[in-house]
């Protein structure tokens, strides 16, 4: 399986790298980050990573065959560059690719509260297919940690992306 893991500029970048952290080893992972994600990532945690601006990168082609792509976190405008079919970096050829080539996209944005063009904006891409699942955590699982609250999100990321894990305790 090859999966896209991207960061756009949202406060909580760890999120992505923690993603690719946790992927099974025998996923064949790749990983963008906008410009703004840097500049989050860089505040959040110290840590500098590449540029978004490669948009011949092998993952942005249909025949690459990449299996699935999530954008965590997508900042809103990321999330209405996508809706509006707007492909002008890599994080948004990809989305668009995965789009066209009907491959399991995943938006988690990260913002609160919703606009009314942000919520517009998620209906039109659910009602593609798109999955929108911000980072959202429930009680249920008994976090004790931040680390435990990452895990859970992760956890239900990973499940919809069909990808087993132990990350969170679940439902009984």
């Amino acid at each position: 399986m090859k999966i896209v893991v991207a960061s756009s500029g949202a406060s909580g970048v760890n999120l992505g790298i923690k993603i690719l952290k946790l992927l099974p080893e025998n996923i064949d992972k790749h990983f963008i980050m906008s410009e703004n994600s840097k500049t989050v990532l860089d505040k959040e945690m110290g840590i500098k990573y590449h540029k978004n601006e490669n948009i011949s990168a092998n993952i942005a082609s249909g025949s690459f065959g990449v299996d699935a792509m999530i954008i965590a976190p997508c900042s809103m405008n990321t999330l209405a560059k996508i809706a509006c079919g707007i492909a002008d970096n890599l994080v948004t050829r990809c989305a668009s690719v995965m789009i066209k080539e009907h491959k399991k996209l995943i938006l988690a944005p990260r913002e609160m509260p919703f606009s009314a063009i942000a919520l517009e904006n998620m209906h039109k891409l659910a009602s593609l297919g798109i999955i929108i699942a911000p980072p959202v955590m429930a009680y249920y699982s008994e976090q004790q940690t931040l680390e435990d609250m990452e895990n859970f999100i992760i956890g239900k990321w990973f499940d919809l992306l069909g990808i087993e894990n132990s990350l969170y305790k679940r439902w009984e």
